[in-house]
């Protein structure tokens, strides 16, 4: 059971995840929080420091929520090779739940807190190498088992897919339209067919 401070805290954060994401950090006000949340300033410094420890508990928490659906995604199978399928069709369907969050929150933040906020980019770059070693562990997982090709580089492949990924994200975001994304899962898909599997 939670304590009500952490309860208010989890509202605030579940609350203003979305407005971070979608505004970005410089450009979310105090006055923007306090408005989504119906609290008082006060009522928000008195659950976080300042904005910055905030934005960067949004950002955790929205990932965190993303990884695990794509966790549960890949529960559908206990095979790595199925498992990297699993990733690519999670992605097919991912413009509309990243449209609930105000847009890729990865993608997103990494843009924006760049230039603005180096704690918040920090975060985003332990996510992506996070995102990047989950891909490579699947690899690994995959050659021990048999199923990948032993000699391929599962880093490098991981990067690969990655920013195959992301590329594909940031074109359907900024195109508003889905087929990028579903031409170039197509196109992982194909690689992982082709080139990594025994």
């Amino acid at each position: 059971m939670h304590t009500k401070a952490e309860q208010t805290a989890e509202f605030i954060i579940t609350t203003v995840a979305p407005i971070f994401n979608k505004n970005g950090y410089a450009a979310t006000s105090l006055s923007d929080i306090t408005k989504a949340t119906g609290l008082t300033k006060g009522a928000i410094y008195g659950n976080f420091k300042n904005k910055e420890e905030l934005a960067i508990a949004a950002f955790t928490m929205t990932v965190k929520n993303m990884l695990r659906r794509i966790r549960d995604h890949q529960t559908h199978s206990d095979s790595s090779i199925e498992k990297l399928f699993l990733v690519t069709d999670f992605y097919r369907n991912y413009y509309d739940y990243s449209q609930e969050l105000g847009g890729c929150p990865v993608l997103n933040m990494g843009v924006d807190a760049k230039h603005q906020n180096i704690a918040l980019f920090k975060y985003v770059q332990y996510t992506i190498n996070k995102i990047q070693n989950n891909l490579a562990l699947l690899i690994d997982n995959g050659i021990q088992a048999g199923e990948i090709q032993y000699e391929i580089d599962s880093i490098l492949y991981a990067k690969r897919l990655y920013t195959m990924i992301v590329g594909a994200i940031f074109m359907t975001h900024t195109m508003e339209d889905s087929s990028y994304l579903l031409q170039t899962m197509d196109q992982i898909d194909a690689i992982i067919i082709n080139e990594l599997k025994l």
